[in-house]
């Protein structure tokens, strides 16, 4: 009888309840497209499960091979670093299990479709009363201290701009790296164009999708003769979904590459050389499991002020805990993440419907 596999789904998790809820849909959705397999999974912080009670949940039903996917668009340091810690952590303890590991969405033109989908559905709600040449893309991606990361992001841009046909596109992030979403929609407003579609590259919402949302109205309020256009971010697009069930069949076929020659770890990558051959660890043991809305607050509040670091603690944007010291850190543009002191509060952010 040939052995089982089960399918672990590792999420990044989040403070905020309906990013994950909206995850764990997309991992339902996964468990019907592939019903030959035990499906389960897990957060690496905030939000519970936790990815060893997924793992758990496996053993227990007798699995003895697993193959993990990360719930990730783009391999930065919780991708590359922080799962494959937990993961092999969890194989060390048990060692009659087996796991093997995915590779992240990444660039792939079904998702690339998927995003076209969700600013063609914006551009719908909005009307015909400006031209595509007369548009602006901006995409925001999530921002990482990793440039292979970041410069994938540039590439859906690009690729988005040239398939839909806009007048011009502009990349920003959310945090980490540079620009952030209030300079990048600054730029692109005094580029000259009647209307402006920003449209984060996301998979789920979060406080980061709900501030990108908020620093939009704030540069709309500055500049009102442009027309401000919010499309949704991926979510649980079909073609989503499709993604994720070919990077677990990946596993099984022997296709699985990641993107390793323009790995900061492996390669001297130019300005991270120093980052080659970084230790492989998990930064999130404080904050794992520990819930969403406001007791993850309260416990990141007191985390905040029981330890003394040199980094940023909003855990929602890749890469938060800068493993190394960021080269840019000082660029006037960025890589702090968007102000968290702005007029919403945490509880604005969490209950915003966007």
């Amino acid at each position: 009888m040939e052995e089982q596999f089960g399918v672990m789904v590792c999420g990044h998790g989040s403070r905020d309840e309906g990013a994950v809820e909206e995850f764990q849909a997309v991992a339902r959705g996964l468990k019907e497209r592939l019903p030959q397999y035990e499906t389960d999974w897990g957060f690496l912080e905030f939000a519970t499960p936790v990815i060893r009670t997924g793992l758990d949940a496996l053993r227990n039903k007798g699995i003895r091979k697993v193959l993990a996917v990360p719930g990730m668009l783009f391999a930065a340091g919780h991708a590359k670093n922080d799962i494959p810690s937990v993961l092999n952590a969890y194989q060390a303890r048990n060692p009659e299990l087996s796991i093997s590991y995915a590779r992240e969405l990444g660039i792939d033109l079904k998702l690339i479709r998927a995003a076209g989908d969700r600013v063609e559905e914006a551009l719908k709600r909005a009307g015909d009363g400006v031209s595509r040449q007369e548009t602006l893309l901006v995409v925001v991606g999530r921002g990482a201290s990793d440039p292979d990361a970041n410069s994938n992001v540039s590439k859906v841009t690009r690729m988005l701009w040239e398939g839909l046909g806009f007048g011009w596109a502009e990349t920003a992030y959310s945090g980490v790296t540079f620009p952030l979403v209030e300079p990048g929609l600054e730029h692109a407003a005094r580029l000259g164009y009647k209307r402006i579609v920003v449209f984060p590259y996301f998979l789920f919402t979060g406080i980061l999708v709900q501030r990108i949302y908020h620093y939009t109205d704030i540069v709309a309020a500055k500049f009102p003769e442009i027309e401000f256009i919010k499309a949704s971010y991926l979510n649980d697009h079909p073609l989503v979904l499709d993604v994720f069930a070919e990077r677990v069949e990946e596993i099984r076929s022997g296709v699985n590459n990641m993107n390793c020659q323009l790995c900061k770890y492996r390669e001297k990558f130019l300005g991270f050389e120093s980052e080659v051959g970084l230790r492989q660890e998990s930064h999130h043991h404080h904050v794992e499991g520990i819930g969403t809305g406001n007791a993850a607050e309260e416990s990141v509040h007191t985390h905040e002020h029981s330890h003394v670091h040199d980094h940023s603690h909003d855990h929602e944007h890749d890469d938060g805990h800068e493993h190394h010291p960021y080269p840019h850190a000082d660029h006037p543009l960025g890589p702090k993440s968007m102000d968290s002191t702005s007029p919403l509060n945490p509880e604005d952010l969490l209950s915003e419907d966007k």
